[in-house]
């Protein structure tokens, strides 16, 4: 007999708060594994639904699981499922917000007690790891990753254990590196041989170099420009990943004044969500501001030379992508290890679905170098 589940549901676009109650379980096939959840963590994009549910991810289905971030133990696994085992302790990302996921969009969501995991975006954890720590890392190492290793983005090489020697392969800006994103792209790129120059606040500063980035520089400093143009000058700098406000402007400032750069911008989360948005008036004028800016970007770009492309990880599900080799030939050996650290930081602020609401709430007003996360 298959176990009981429940879900937290997002039962319309725009509606609060959400709704806990009964979800299928659902038997894993091909290439998947069923994940009894013990902690997940909550990113923009899950509140973001709640007050900008016409205007993002417009190919939902209502009612839906949200949530991406999981961490727990495999409770089955598919019929051809053969390097992990019901016991097993994994991070996972959940795609039941992935446009080509389809009927099994429900099954697939972290923010329920069994969700169905795709092996090819989960890994295994160490045993001395919390199930609360791991499990900040799968959605924004994953976009990380895409950005910094996609064949349509920055390209990089990827990173191994050992890593290659700091500065091997070139230099690249990661702005934000106190960010959820930030973060992973910090230590995946310093893993994978690249010298990492980032932006932070002052607080932050040693934090982010725990991570491995050289360089950090104060993102409200007046010299802000000249001092990221000096830090990356004088080797290969193989482009950007822009991710906070204003960050996509200032990559192509630096970018353009460095002879010999890569001129290409991974733009991973560069324009941050008021709280406005809760009302229809505001939610119009942020796509307004929105577009607009896009506009500005993209003409600000093509008079520079520097190339932009946001980071939609479009074809996270399918074999062999960049992502899901991070998370099946590097991300379990890495963390093994100690070389890769779950970062941010993590906050938990409530057991059980009934707190993932208030853990949106609390996300969404604002949070600096931590994760908000809810154990289960």
């Amino acid at each position: 007999m298959s176990p009981t589940n429940r879900a937290a549901w997002l039962m319309a676009k725009n509606t609060t708060p959400l709704k806990v109650g009964p979800n299928t379980y659902t038997t894993p096939g091909l290439d998947q594994i069923v994940v009894r959840n013990h902690a997940v963590a909550i990113n923009p994009v899950d509140w973001c639904l709640q007050v900008l549910g016409q205007f993002v991810l417009t190919f939902l289905k209502y009612p839906m699981v949200p949530g991406g971030d999981l961490a727990g133990e495999v409770v089955e696994v598919g019929p051809n499922v053969t390097d992990f085992a019901v016991g097993d302790r994994v991070l996972a990302l959940g795609l039941g917000m992935d446009p080509h996921v389809g009927a099994t969009a429900s099954a697939e969501g972290a923010f329920q007690e069994y969700t169905l995991v795709r092996t090819l975006l989960a890994t295994k954890m160490p045993d001395w790891m919390p199930y609360q720590d791991a499990c900040v890392l799968p959605l924004t190492l994953a976009t990380a990753a895409y950005g910094l290793f996609h064949h349509d983005f920055l390209a990089l090489e990827q990173p191994t254990v050992p890593p290659p020697p700091p500065g091997s392969k070139g230099r690249v800006l990661v702005t934000g590196g106190a960010s959820s994103v930030g973060c992973n792209a910090v230590q995946l790129a310093v893993q994978a041989g690249y010298e990492v120059v980032s932006t932070s606040s002052p607080k932050n500063f040693d934090y982010v170099k725990s991570l491995g980035a050289t360089t950090v520089v104060d993102y409200r400093s007046k010299t802000l420009l000249p001092d990221l143009v000096k830090s990356l000058s004088g080797g290969t700098v193989v482009g950007a990943l822009a991710v906070g406000d204003g960050s996509v402007e200032l990559c192509m400032k630096v970018l353009s004044r460095i002879p010999g750069s890569r001129r290409f911008i991974a733009m991973a989360g560069a324009v941050m969500v008021p709280d406005s948005v809760s009302s229809l008036r505001g939610r119009l004028g942020f796509i307004a501001s929105t577009m607009w800016q896009n506009v500005r970007t993209s003409a600000t770009g093509v008079t520079s030379g520097v190339q932009v492309k946001f980071v939609d990880t479009k074809d996270l599900s399918v074999p062999g992508n960049a992502v899901s080799k991070v998370f099946r030939n590097f991300l379990s050996e890495a963390l093994e290890a100690r070389q890769y650290v779950t970062a941010p930081r993590t906050r938990v602020v409530g057991y059980g679905l009934e707190n993932v609401q208030t853990g949106m709430d609390i996300q969404k007003k604002g949070v600096s170098a931590e994760k908000v996360v809810v154990t289960l």
